[in-house]
């Protein structure tokens, strides 16, 4: 089994008798590091919100009813929360009027489980994420020779657990994933109301992997008004498909203000929809692969390493540009991502002049481990 880095930081920080509340999107291994989490425990209760009986039983019940329910367990665990009616207030009960049991909570989508939890659980719960499988996580799984080795195949195919552990189905796992499956939670709650919209938002959004998008353009490449790529862009950030990177603008007159880049979680689920599994060599899309693989991994290592800082890329009208800078206590760092090691770019000193780095890095395939471990 591989090993996720999320265990070891939850059983860091300890329950302290709040919820742990685990996001992330479907497919990715919650269930199983649920499971995990809770091996060995005899008495526990497994809930899934995906049962209609169970969003049913879970849905406007009183305190007096789930003290009756979860009698004799020590651990509750429910899968797929945000499926379930005002689970807010449910989780508030649980925590609040069963005392000694502990709560675990897991959720593909952040549409509705969020909101409904964040007041009721104030003070309550420790939120964390969970992503695709991670370089360092099959680094520390097999070595980190043999996931070098593999690179070049999880820039096509990704890092998706089912992907990863199926070796010669890449394919037909990820054209299942990428059909609807993956988007499941958006549609059932019926905030799209032109499914084909949103497909074609996600094809544009995936050929422009690397490059900043506009609204307006994409609402013109798409048939949609601006308003609403503004709201299905959102609602894929908030499922997990895709993360939204603002440019960073503050004392330089030339820099780009409202700059914005679209990257996928996951570059088998981006190929999946654009339709193009052609092996790394043979690949025009070269550069935005890798850059759309390295930035998502950098944050993946970050986001389990507890970082609390802000993450931009940066461009000026005189197109000066820097792919990924992480600022963190008022100081920056900078990276560039490359493909060849022959390219050995140097940090604009518009930008250097402007603010304080705190370190700088060119990134290329053969380095990659210098800031993914």
């Amino acid at each position: 089994m591989i090993k996720r880095l999320l265990i070891k930081s939850i059983a860091e920080v300890g329950s302290l008798g709040k919820a742990v509340i685990i996001l992330g999107p479907r497919q990715v291994g919650k269930t199983t590091l649920l499971n995990e989490l809770t091996a060995g425990v005899a008495d526990k209760l497994v809930l899934s919100g995906d049962e209609p009986d169970m969003r049913e039983l879970l849905s406007n019940i009183t305190s007096v009813r789930l003290q009756s329910l979860f009698a004799g367990n020590r651990v509750i665990i429910i899968d797929e929360a945000q499926r379930i009616p005002d689970i807010g207030i449910t989780l508030k009960l649980i925590t609040d009027q069963i005392p000694g049991v502990q709560l675990y909570v897991s959720g593909s989508s952040s549409l509705e489980l969020a909101s409904s939890i964040n007041e009721p659980l104030t003070g309550r719960k420790f939120e964390y994420q969970l992503y695709p499988l991670s370089f360092g996580e099959m680094v520390n799984h097999h070595g980190l020779i043999m996931e070098k080795r593999l690179l070049q195949q999880r820039l096509v195919f990704g890092y998706y657990p089912e992907v990863v552990t199926n070796p010669g189905s890449e394919v037909r796992l990820l054209k299942e994933l990428a059909s609807s499956y993956l988007y499941k939670d958006i549609l059932s709650y019926g905030q799209v109301k032109k499914p084909v919209t949103l497909d074609k938002l996600l094809r544009a959004l995936a050929l422009q992997v690397g490059n900043e998008v506009s609204f307006m353009e994409l609402s013109q490449m798409v048939g949609a008004d601006k308003e609403t790529i503004e709201r299905y862009i959102d609602l894929l950030e908030k499922a997990f498909i895709v993360l939204k990177v603002n440019a960073l603008s503050r004392n330089v007159r030339n820099e780009i203000k409202k700059g914005k880049k679209i990257y996928f979680w996951d570059n088998g689920v981006r190929n999946a929809i654009i339709g193009n599994f052609l092996p790394w060599e043979n690949r025009l899309d070269k550069g935005a692969s890798w850059e759309n693989f390295i930035i998502m991994e950098r944050v993946k290592h970050l986001s389990y390493q507890g970082f609390y800082g802000n993450i931009y890329f940066w461009r000026t009208t005189q197109n000066q540009e820097i792919d990924l800078i992480e600022e963190k206590d008022g100081s920056f760092s900078v990276f560039e991502f490359k493909v060849s090691s022959l390219k050995v770019p140097r940090i604009p000193v518009t930008f250097s002049k402007a603010y304080p780095v705190a370190a700088y890095k060119v990134i290329h395939p053969e380095t990659v481990e210098e800031i993914l471990q």
